[in-house]
């Protein structure tokens, strides 16, 4: 029971470390989101996570800075990116997606910023329990942490995958219904130009025989 407690007590306090935004925006052509985070220590680690999910070839420019515009992360036409990096100085960090290489096509873009203290969380000393048996119930929490960030990241990946797929099958669906509307009206053009020029020839055989 005490240990039960002692879990519980230590994924809140764990959790009450981690800050974290997570967000599906979607940016329109031409246009430039920024989104800003402001770790309270010196010593964070910030982690930054995107996946364009639909619109235009699944690129987006991004580009990380920090106090005082310094740039910390920039790329150009990324489809996704995981990133996780130490917050050396105290203040706001800003993280932008730029869709200025599109001229009319919107994007959804998933992401996440997550900011992290480094100071792990100390299990409270209870009568009757060991330090050993503190530090393995404290070294499994965080394993478990891990393993549920590890999770999460891959169903992230998995749902990127899949509504690239579906935007990809739902695009050559649109190509096979236009073909086939271009190949009937062919077939009816040319049909109706065969029409014609059999008739031509009758009627130029009827004026011949006159």
């Amino acid at each position: 029971m005490q240990s039960t407690i002692l879990s519980v007590g230590l994924f809140a306090l764990l959790m009450s470390l981690v800050s974290a935004t997570a967000l599906t925006y979607k940016i329109s052509a031409n246009e430039k989101a920024c989104f800003f985070a402001a770790p309270e220590k010196q010593g964070s680690k910030i982690a930054f996570y995107f996946a364009v999910q639909s619109g235009g070839s699944f690129d987006i420019n991004y580009e990380v800075t920090g106090p005082g515009d310094k740039v910390i992360l920039d790329g150009e036409k990324e489809r996704q990116g995981d990133f996780v990096f130490t917050a050396n100085e105290v203040g706001e960090y800003k993280f932008c997606f730029d869709n200025d290489m599109s001229t009319y096509s919107e994007k959804f873009v998933d992401f996440e910023i997550a900011v992290e203290d480094e100071v792990r969380a100390q299990l409270p000393s209870k009568q009757g329990s060991s330090p050993e048996q503190t530090t393995g119930l404290e070294e499994s929490i965080y394993k478990v942490s891990g393993q549920l960030s590890t999770i999460a990241r891959n169903q992230k990946y998995f749902r990127t995958r899949e509504n690239r797929n579906f935007s990809t099958v739902r695009s050559t669906e649109g190509r096979i219904i236009n073909f086939s509307i271009v190949q009937c009206s062919m077939m009816v053009c040319m049909g109706a130009l065969q029409v014609f020029v059999v008739r031509f020839f009758f009627q130029g055989a009827r004026k011949g025989y006159v």
